[in-house]
């Protein structure tokens, strides 16, 4: 369910919180969906409690989950959590689009580009980007 990363520098409290995120987001954990107590999870990553109740705290804090006195943690409204997901997307968009367009990328080839990796062809779009900068490609970038 959650694999840590002790290479990475970010807290392990924070991958949770991320690694949860993710899980709400696609929906593995559903809407009112009772997370594993902090216990067990704790138990089952082999790690503080302490790290777990503080993860569970940030999500609590920015909304993804609700507590229950005496029954444990539940996911809140995934809806509200796909929308801060895509609003997030969507700046990062902006900023990739803005350094895109800074770099000569014509329009048409960032069309390209993202229907190409929606579809799921990356190959193609690798192939392709090698044939660029080998000068073989007659467009323009």
């Amino acid at each position: 369910m959650i694999l840590l990363d002790y290479k990475d520098r970010r807290p392990i409290y924070e991958q949770v919180v991320e690694k949860l995120q993710d899980l709400m987001i696609c929906g593995v954990l559903e809407q009112d969906s009772q997370l594993p107590s902090v216990r067990s999870l704790a138990t089952d990553l082999s790690i503080n409690p302490n790290t777990i109740q503080r993860a569970y705290a940030e999500l609590e804090r920015r909304g993804f989950i609700y507590s229950v006195k005496g029954r444990g943690s539940f996911v809140s409204d995934t809806s509200s959590i796909r929308a801060l997901k895509v609003s997030e997307l969507r700046k990062e968009l902006g900023g990739w689009l803005g350094e895109a367009r800074n770099a000569g990328v014509t329009e048409d080839k960032v069309h390209c580009w993202v229907a190409e990796d929606w579809k799921g062809q990356k190959s193609m779009v690798r192939e392709e980007e090698q044939r660029d900068k080998s000068g073989e490609s007659d467009e323009t970038v």
